[in-house]
């Protein structure tokens, strides 16, 4: 199989995972229970009216080192001072592979932040986020609910590119995590917008599929959060599109809502 082919699988593989979310990929034992006749009659009972759910998030203790002590990146007053202190960081095997660290970009007053997965080529050349064919397309998604890209704050859930694109792992995601959480607090946004269910896995530790997950409105770090399509995944799936822009309605009405 070749790189192209093996790519495009793995490509496929993460869409799929967006609909169905984690289920999909783990092994699970069912234990069979015998039917009973009650029981067959719960299938008939109509499908709840859909609506939508706050969910406050728990509050996440900041990363201390083991003698209790902040790390020094902790104690940041601004985002360039931020990044000055992560850019050469080594606390997991992205760095490796890494061509410039990815600290993210935009208004450091933004009342919005748009959070991805992680850099991907383009990206890992150039220092900067979402930048390729994924990025233009979130700009055009950005221009269409009345933002510029220069107005919002966008950054990544991990700022090192994993290798041929792959997902980021759960450790490289949490270790890379407080970071993103830093950034928020110097920002101090009013809404985020998630992209995709990497984005949403590593920002609020859920494990529902993404179909789930944009039925919600959840809370981090006292900002409003919505979950929505990665554009890379709309750029492989055109008719994700027209749902994606339900939930870019969505969050420019809670936008104005709450300005």
């Amino acid at each position: 199989m070749n790189s192209s082919s093996k790519q495009k699988i793995i490509e496929a593989l993460k869409d799929q995972r967006d609909i169905f979310g984690d289920d999909l990929f783990e092994e699970k034992t069912i234990s069979a229970k015998p039917k009973t006749i009650a029981a067959s009659k719960d299938y008939a009972v109509k499908e709840p009216t859909k609506k939508t759910t706050v969910v406050k998030e728990p509050a996440v203790n900041s990363t201390l080192t083991f003698n209790g002590f902040k790390e020094d990146w902790e104690k940041a007053e601004s985002l360039e001072q931020l990044n000055k202190m992560i850019c050469n960081c080594t606390k997991c095997v992205l760095h490796k592979g890494r061509n410039k660290f990815v600290f993210g970009s935009g208004n450091p007053n933004a009342k919005v932040i748009v959070i991805g997965e992680g850099p991907g080529a383009e990206e890992d050349k150039q220092g900067l986020p979402f930048v390729g064919r994924a990025g233009q397309l979130l700009t055009d998604m950005l221009k269409a609910i009345k933002f510029s890209r220069e107005e919002v704050y966008i950054g990544n859930v991990v700022k090192c590119r994993p290798p041929e694109n792959r997902t980021p792992m759960q450790d490289e995601m949490d270790t890379c995590m407080p970071y993103l959480k830093k950034q928020c607090e110097l920002i101090k946004p009013k809404l985020i917008l998630c992209l995709g269910l990497t984005a949403a896995k590593g920002l609020l530790k859920k494990r529902e599929s993404l179909g789930e997950l944009r039925k919600s409105i959840f809370e981090y770090e006292g900002a409003k959060v919505i979950v929505t399509y990665h554009p890379a995944a709309l750029l492989r799936n055109p008719h994700w599109k027209k749902d994606c822009w339900e939930d870019l309605k969505k969050f420019r009405k809670m936008y104005d809502e709450l300005m």
